[in-house]
């Protein structure tokens, strides 16, 4: 008993190193941009942030998940654009109720996480490369669906990103709830505990005797869920749906997972630390928008950004397993 209360203690301050260091660094933009750019620092500008990174949020959350058992999903951009399109249709040429058009916008996701879960399972191929087909496969589809043209919805989904509680817009407050969600179950549940196993060694988990299988494909489902929540509020904040949403989106959310801390090679990851990736390449590209910095730039500098986080989170890796050693 004396040992875990020790154990617990020791791990705490590293706990809260690396937490105190994200919001360090998004503190130090936020006042780097305060002193460069004109009315950077209003509040304005932070609910424009505020209301820009809650699809992304809920995506990153899922790519946490699935980075954690290293694994890795290309395909959220292309489902957001799929789900979107099937909210679209199902409110604008079915004339379904917005509960009903929103179910179906989510069971496309659980579908397409699920295809990917099963065969990436029952085949034992590699993530990278089944993602990769159905980021083609969704895309199509969601061309298919709209006839490569923008469904505009208007009204019935203007709704959920209207509504506001204490001056913060609905879908803030449901990607804040998503993360809380989400950390909980990664560092305070068995199943949790499992992902993390999975992704340090999975053949030494499947040798204890848990089977690693329907572990990952909830995973992959998860991904897919919180996608296509991500996709109605996505379609809501543009009041529309469009076949081309998404691009790039795959790389947005392992760009901010990544800066977050989660290991490529799977193993080891924070939902909370994600979060704040996503905060931080968010006002990244705004300050950088409010000092006339060009898009070439901005992407210059995210990417140094990226790659300095993934060495100085190799580094404090190293240092974290020499210390646990000694």
């Amino acid at each position: 008993m004396r040992e875990t209360v020790r154990s617990r203690i020791t791990s705490l301050p590293a706990v809260v190193t690396d937490y105190l260091g994200m919001a360090l660094a998004l503190t130090g933009l936020i006042v780097f941009f305060g002193l460069r750019a004109d009315n950077f620092f209003t509040l304005t500008t932070f609910r424009t942030i505020a209301n820009q990174v809650p699809d992304i949020t809920i995506v990153a959350v899922g790519m946490t998940f699935v980075l954690i058992i290293a694994g890795i999903d290309l395909s959220v951009g292309s489902v957001m654009a799929l789900a979107g399109a099937v909210l679209g249709l199902c409110l604008v040429n079915l004339n379904l109720s917005l509960p009903g058009a929103v179910l179906a916008c989510l069971l496309v996701g659980v579908l397409c996480g699920a295809l990917n879960g099963l065969v990436v399972i029952r085949w034992g191929l590699p993530s990278f490369i089944v993602t990769l087909g159905m980021l083609e496969i969704a895309r199509g589809a969601a061309y298919l669906v709209t006839e490569s043209r923008t469904i505009y919805i208007g009204g019935p989904v203007e709704a959920i990103t209207e509504t506001s509680i204490l001056g913060l817009s609905l879908p803030f407050i449901v990607a804040v709830l998503i993360v809380a969600a989400g950390q909980l179950v990664l560092s305070r549940t068995v199943f949790g505990r499992y992902l993390i196993a999975i992704g340090t060694n999975e053949e030494a988990v499947r040798l204890s005797g848990i089977d690693p299988r329907p572990r990952k494909l909830a995973v992959f489902v998860l991904c897919g869920f919180l996608t296509s929540v991500a996709a109605v509020i996505h379609t809501a904040r543009l009041s529309s749906a469009d076949p081309n949403a998404g691009n790039g989106l795959e790389l947005q959310a392992i760009a901010a997972v990544v800066i977050g801390g989660t290991s490529l090679m799977g193993g080891r990851g924070s939902v909370v630390r994600s979060f704040f990736g996503v905060l931080i390449i968010a006002v990244l590209g705004t300050g950088l928008a409010g000092i006339g910095a060009q898009e070439s730039t901005k992407r210059l500098i995210t990417g140094c950004v990226i790659v300095g986080a993934v060495i100085g989170d190799h580094y404090r890796h190293r240092i974290g397993k020499s210390r646990t050693h000694m």
